[in-house]
């Protein structure tokens, strides 16, 4: 006699998913420790800024390289925790504009208008955070669902968004561009094999 399968047998969660968001936490464990320990240089707040920066656009890359890791592995398991991985890209954006908002401009919402509309490099970054908050806003299936194809097109921005954000961190760094120059040619290569994928369909 064949043995049933229960629906919590079926839909029971597997490692993956707990195993990336405690990973994607690991970056803000780290920050938090060297809070703790007061190592974060000459300048802690400019260093917090810098490193929550940095990790929002290390996780939009690697969201970004889910789905070509997929069909090139043809492993599901890639676009399975591509949301969640895109979820914490926002999730340290969200922390990055927080920090500057109030550490470094002490919430004077004055300031903040005038380094928005002035700074051409933070007027891209915030450009880059508020696509971010639109992908994250709709992510949830009951939005992909309801948005019908739109959801594919809205979400297509996400490419912008990345180029932006290269951008804002190489007119951050100024002089010493190499990791944005690093960071600019993955995202090259990804925006490279979309475009191949595209053109010989």
């Amino acid at each position: 006699m064949a043995k049933a399968v229960g629906p919590s047998a079926r839909t029971r969660p597997g490692p993956l998913k707990p195993a990336v968001f405690s990973l994607s936490l690991l970056p803000l464990a780290w920050l938090v420790w060297r809070i703790a320990g007061n190592d974060l240089g000459p300048d802690p707040v400019q260093e917090l800024a810098t490193a929550t920066g940095e990790w929002t656009l290390r996780f939009l890359l690697i969201t970004l390289s889910l789905t070509p890791l997929r069909q090139l592995s043809g492993r599901i398991e890639f676009v399975r925790v591509r949301r969640m991985v895109g979820l914490f890209a926002l999730f340290y954006a969200c922390l990055h504009f927080f920090i500057w908002m109030s550490l470094l401009l002490a919430f004077r919402w004055s300031a903040i208008g005038e380094e928005l509309l002035e700074r051409p490099y933070i007027s891209v970054g915030f450009v880059s955070l508020l696509i971010l908050i639109a992908l994250g806003a709709t992510s949830p299936k009951a939005m992909v669902r309801r948005m019908g194809r739109n959801w594919k097109r809205l979400h297509r921005l996400v490419y912008p968004a990345a180029i932006l954000g290269v951008v804002h961190l190489t007119w951050i760094l100024r002089t010493d561009v190499g990791e944005a120059a690093l960071y600019g040619a993955i995202l090259a290569i990804l925006l490279g094999h979309r475009l191949w994928r595209h053109l010989t369909r």
